[in-house]
């Protein structure tokens, strides 16, 4: 794949930072992408917890924590597979929270590498237990949204500035998605968090807002 010009002259190396790999990948959006492509309106309206992730609740009462990744997007779309759950944390509940999830009978396999522990419950599902170093982690943790199954996710700004952070191709069809499904009142919040934390990328938000709304044939 070619990159474009303004891109490479950036990174010669051809190795794109996120900020880098998003502005790619929305610029080749804007040249593929075509009005009312998406999904039938019925579809995009369902929210489901079909997939049976483990509950967490009992084990963490007390604990500030969310879900986010690929999970916490059921709250604002249709459910979509993932291969694990991912739980944000404040750093200060590493060793309640591990202690915790043992007691339950969870087993604690390995550090990551970006922070954090995978864990694997009884029932043999993976975990990854996030260590947030995030200017907005309390504010986040202090309000979480509830999913369809009532487990506590990340509320949607702050989904999507982690998935602005990481830019991966998934994470930009999920932005498309969960911006084009997003009323006004969400998307000016959005805009909001976007402008307190990551003022930089205001102008890719609202590159990604229109593609998700001509996706859904919105505009």
């Amino acid at each position: 794949m070619q990159v474009p010009t303004a891109i490479a002259a950036i990174a010669p190396d051809g190795k794109l930072a996120p900020r880098q790999r998003r502005q790619f990948l929305i610029e080749m959006c804007k040249r593929r992408i075509r009005p009312g492509t998406g999904s039938a309106p019925e579809f995009l309206r369902r929210r489901t917890a079909m997939n049976p992730w483990p509950d967490l609740r009992g084990a963490l009462e007390g604990i500030r924590w969310v879900i986010v990744g690929g999970v916490a997007t059921r709250a604002y779309m249709p459910e979509r597979a993932t291969k694990d759950m991912d739980v944000l944390i404040r750093p200060e509940d590493e060793k309640p929270v591990l202690s915790r999830l043992q007691a339950a009978g969870y087993e604690v396999v390995s550090p990551l590498t970006m922070g954090g522990w995978l864990a694997r419950s009884p029932e043999g599902v993976e975990l990854d237990i996030l260590l947030g170093d995030q200017k907005w982690l309390d504010e986040a943790l202090a309000h979480p949204r509830l999913d369809p199954a009532g487990y506590p996710v990340i509320d949607l700004p702050y989904l999507v500035l982690m998935k602005m952070e990481a830019s991966r191709s998934l994470d930009i069809g999920d932005l498309g998605r969960l911006l084009g499904l997003a009323t006004e009142p969400e998307l000016d919040r959005v805009r909001g968090v976007v402008r307190q934390y990551s003022p930089q990328d205001s102008k890719d938000l609202e590159s990604l807002i229109y593609l998700g709304k001509l996706e859904l044939g919105h505009v």
